[in-house]
Parts: C-alpha cells; structure tokens; sequence
C-alpha cells in the first residue's frame, strides 16, 4: 500500500513530484479498472437512483482534476468549460444525472486521459511551495482523495448492479487460531488530542488539533458482526418500536425494512447478494450494509448506545504511554497489508480479530478498515475550523441532517483512510459499506 503522511514535508521538491505521480498513477488505474470491466452499457446505465452512472463519476474525476490542478494551480487554459455544469454535484441530484447530456464512455475516457497529461506537465513546473493551495502538494492530495472516494462510491455501484460478477479478490486473511473475539475494552476519562494540524494532505473538517475531554467509556473490542446481528433479527428487533428512535421507526416502516441491504432469508438460512455472488451471510464478519437508525436499534436492545465521534477517536488514537495521538490505531507508520483491510484487496470485510498487528494501543481491533462505522455524532466543525479551498466540501453538510462515520472499509483506500478522517452521511443511507460497534458507560462497580 502506498500513502503520503507528515514525512512528506521533509522530501525535496523532485522527491515530493515523484511520490505525487505515483499515487496519481496508482488511483487512476483503480478507476480505470471500475471501469474497463463494464461493457459501455453498463457505464451508462443507471444501477439505482441513489448512485450515478459509472460514466458520471468517470468524467466527475476529470472535471474536478481539471479545474483545481490544470486550471488553477497551473493557470492553464479551460479545457473542457462546457461541462462544468454536467459534473457538478450540487446542480444535478443522482437520480436526474441519466437525462443529461454526458460524455459517453469513450470520450470520458479521453477527457480523463487529456487532462491527466496536463496534470502531469503542471506537477513537473509549478512550485510546490509559497501558496496554500500548493504547500506540500496538497492541491494534488486533495484530487487523489477525491478520485479515490469516487472509486469508493462506483465500487458501492457495482455491488447495486445486478448481474455476474465481474470483480474478483481474494478472500481476507483469517484471524489466528485462539483469537478472543467478543469483549469491551474500558477508554479510562481524560483528554486528547483530536483531529490533526500537521497532516499535509489533511481535509478542512479533519483540522485543527484540540483537546478534547472524554468521560471513562467502555467500547467493543471488534465491530458488531453478523452473528450478533442475526440474534436482533431473530428477536424481533425490526418489529419492535421500543428499540427504534421515532425518526428511524418511521424511517423503517416507510422503507419496509426488515434485514440489513442485500439480505434474504432462505430457510432457515440468511443469504445476502455480494458483487454478483449469492452466498450465506457469514456469521464471524463484520455486520454491513446497515443505517444509522438499524445500528442504534441494535445497540438500544443490546442494552449500550453508540459511540461518540470523539471517544471513537480516542479509542483509535490516544496512546496511554506517550499521552499523545498517533496517526493511526497501531502508530505512525502508513497501513500495511498486515494492519488493515484496504484499497479493495478483498471484496468483503474480514472476520473479526484479523490483523492483530492492527490494534490500537488499548487493545481495540479493526478500528481501521473493513466497515464504516457510524458513530452518535451529527457532523459539525471543531474549534477553529476553516473551510478550505472550498466550502462544498464540508461547510454545506454541517448540521444534524447528517451523522459522522468512521474508520473506513475495505473499499476505501489508504490515500483518503487515516486516524483523524471524517466520512459523514445521511443516517438513512444503507448502500455504503458501513457497519458499527457499540459502546457504554461503565457503573461505579465496573471502575472500583
């Protein structure tokens, strides 16, 4: 796996061009890769009015590529201005995206090609020092972040596509033979450091670093899995109001929900569709495929509530021993294939206690990967947040209509998955690769 941290401002300007290239080049086959395995068909068709064509994000990552890197930061001439208006996100909701008048499959691909090729004369001319915008290559940090969450969001289109499978991997490691499984870790009370002012390639939301004061709290060792899930199921826990908040009891009655997405019973026998696949739900993986509204029910009839945002941090981050917050659950050092589920190797979550060498320093597994974790926080701003280079990327989504997310998943890659990250969605949404644990307050008895 390959990412960009802190270390970065140490690099010389050619050292700095070549690691930028290389995650470029890298993101760009993945996308071509979501892609090229469609026939033009399926890149045009709509797979569910809550996704874009697989063309649109295509285009979407060239249009964006080519107005911040081509034209503002290298000052070039528009290639493309006509359609700036047909990719921009905030003009044409997902369900209307089909009637306009995109660029079809091949001259997308060329688009994204031609612009790429600016891309690169601009990466070897323009200083990567002196603006804001170019400090420590961020403006290319930030487009190979947002190509790799649009991999994300075509690779949740995929598995909304019907059909036959067309992505392969292997399956994800095994935890080792003895791995305890089930259990809390108890997060003792005091403060940390939160979000992050020396991460380069950092977003606006994650920004800046502030202490922040976390009560003690008690939280999974490992993510909820199917297993637990299969027991709310089986209880009656979509028929049962008193575990649903009011939005999320109208919310399932409306939608009719009765499982997590993509599950069917067979039998006794609870199947789910997975990328083409129709296989049985496995017990020991993480539970996926699950809204914010399923994921407190099920921690409310588990008798705990969901995590903060902050005390999901500090779980992720604080080490007890320095008293300071590393970048990543197991420290400093950027994911490996022996940390942590990413950057779609695997198709699927792992099972729970896989990649011990993954855990944080209190003990708390699978922080990083397999499953988006929601968490009880509406996404808002921290202390002294400035939105930066522009208010669409965050600013536009602060408020209680939308809940924070964690963690990343095995599609998310590593560019745009770290310690400090901010994912935020409606808590309706079930089509992304989310999940969740669940946390507590400890009694008096349980500190003593």
């Amino acid at each position: 796996m390959s990412t960009l941290g802190p270390e970065i401002v140490d690099l010389s300007a050619e050292e700095l061009r070549e690691r930028v290239a290389v995650e470029l080049d890298r993101t760009r086959r993945r996308s071509a890769a979501l892609t090229d395995v469609v026939d033009d068909e399926e890149l045009v068709k709509q797979h569910s009015p809550l996704m874009s064509p697989l063309v649109w994000d295509l285009a979407h990552v060239g249009s964006q590529e080519e107005q911040w890197l081509v034209r503002d930061v290298g000052g070039r001439r528009a290639l493309r201005p006509d359609i700036d208006d047909l990719y921009d996100a905030f003009q044409h909701a997902r369900a209307e995206r089909p009637e306009l008048p995109l660029l079809g499959p091949e001259e997308s691909r060329q688009y994204v090609a031609t612009v790429r090729d600016k891309v690169h004369d601009v990466l070897d001319r323009v200083p990567l020092r002196g603006r804001r915008l170019v400090d420590n290559a961020f403006a290319f940090g930030m487009i190979v972040q947002h190509e790799q969450q649009h991999d994300e969001t075509m690779l949740a289109t995929h598995q909304l596509r019907r059909g036959d499978p067309v992505l392969h991997a292997p399956d994800p490691p095994a935890p080792p033979e003895g791995t305890e499984t089930s259990g809390e870790v108890l997060i003792p009370a005091g403060s940390f450091t939160m979000g992050t002012s020396e991460e380069p390639w950092a977003l606006d939301n994650e920004r800046p670093a502030h202490r922040v004061h976390v009560d003690d709290f008690l939280i999974d060792a490992h993510p909820v899995t199917n297993a637990d899930f299969f027991r709310f199921v089986d209880s009656g826990g979509y028929q049962q109001p008193r575990w649903w908040s009011e939005e999320g009891w109208r919310y399932l009655r409306h939608a009719g929900l009765e499982a997590p997405l993509f599950w069917r019973r067979s039998g006794d026998v609870w199947m789910r569709r997975r990328f083409g696949r129709v296989e049985p739900v496995p017990a020991r993986e993480p539970v996926m495929h699950v809204s914010f509204h399923e994921a407190l029910a099920y921690a409310n009839w588990a008798g705990k509530r969901l995590p903060t945002e902050a005390e999901w941090e500090k779980a992720a981050r604080f080490d007890p021993r320095s008293g300071r917050s590393r970048r990543y659950p197991w420290g400093d050092a950027a994911p490996e294939p022996h940390h942590a589920n990413l950057g779609q190797r695997h198709l699927r979550p792992a099972p729970v206690g896989s990649f011990p060498e993954g855990r944080s320093p209190a003990g708390v597994g699978q922080l990083i990967g397999d499953v988006w974790e929601w968490t009880a926080t509406d996404f808002a701003p921290y202390p002294g947040f400035e939105a930066f280079p522009y208010r669409e990327y965050s600013e536009v989504f602060f408020g209680p209509s939308y809940k924070v997310l964690r963690g990343g998943s095995f599609g998310t890659d590593p560019a745009a998955c770290r310690a400090t990250f901010r994912n935020w969605d409606f808590p309706v949404r079930r089509q992304i690769f989310a999940g969740f644990r669940c946390a507590r307050t400890p009694s008096r008895a349980e500190l003593d």
